[in-house]
């Protein structure tokens, strides 16, 4: 399974949010690219970027940073947050990024997104499901920064783009997101065992070691963590061990 760190962007800084409330910000650190560097040491493939300015407003004000850090990462950059047309996305992928995160544009304009997948690569897109649960106890996908809840299902959204070629999918439990309660286990073994084709990355709630290697027994093909290695409480030593013993 691979670990995939990951930075928050806003104003420059690197940040968290808690459940994705603006309001309740921890800033750790005004430099982003030194963040990205203690990543890259790590034993890890992958970085993941969130533009969280371009998820609130749909600009891209922290272009210039997510661009030095591709200059000089190795890792391989999947960047999301206010992707809302294809301009946004052609331009990511121009200054290096790998794989554009697509959020909630799958909900609002699936036809657009299916066609990106067809365009450049089932490889080069991902699919961001939120989800909250509802009454029933069913994953609903939430929207626009966590902020509108849709009575669309979580596997009724992964149905309907399947046949366009979906191969990555991003799913986060917003309640957990940032909480450090740990993931939704049950969520991910309900989504391997549905669709065991696809790439998914769980997010949300990921504390500690022991949790990543649970999400590996239910063969969860990857998992972002961003407070956990912000605070240390994976450390560099449980990362590369963890990696030797896949």
């Amino acid at each position: 399974m691979n670990i995939i760190p990951a930075i928050d962007l806003q104003d420059g800084k690197c940040v968290r949010l808690l459940r994705g409330d603006f309001a309740q910000t921890t800033e750790y650190s005004s430099h982003p690219t030194e963040i990205a560097r203690q990543f890259a040491s790590l034993a890890v493939t992958t970085l993941h970027l969130v533009d969280l300015d371009g998820a609130r407003s749909g600009e891209q004000r922290n272009r210039d940073i997510v661009a030095a850090i591709a200059a000089e990462s190795l890792l391989e950059l999947q960047l999301g947050g206010g992707i809302r047309d294809e301009a946004t996305l052609a331009g990511w992928f121009d200054i290096g990024v790998q794989r554009c995160v697509i959020g909630s544009l799958a909900m609002t304009e699936p036809d657009a997104v299916k066609a990106w997948l067809n365009q450049y690569g089932r490889d080069r897109i991902v699919l961001a499901l939120d989800i909250r649960f509802g009454r029933q106890n069913e994953p609903l996908v939430t929207t626009h920064g966590w902020t509108r809840d849709s009575d669309t299902t979580l596997f009724e959204c992964i149905d309907d783009f399947l046949d366009a070629g979906l191969k990555h999918v991003l799913c986060t439990d917003v309640g957990r997101d940032g909480a450090m309660t740990g993931p939704n286990f049950d969520l991910y073994q309900d989504l391997m065992t549905r669709y065991p084709q696809l790439l998914v990355q769980a997010s949300g709630g990921v504390r500690h070691i022991e949790d990543l290697e649970q999400l590996r027994r239910l063969r969860v093909p990857a998992a972002i963590s961003g407070r956990a290695l912000l605070d240390g409480r994976i450390s560099a030593e449980e990362i590369a061990a963890f990696q030797q013993n896949a």
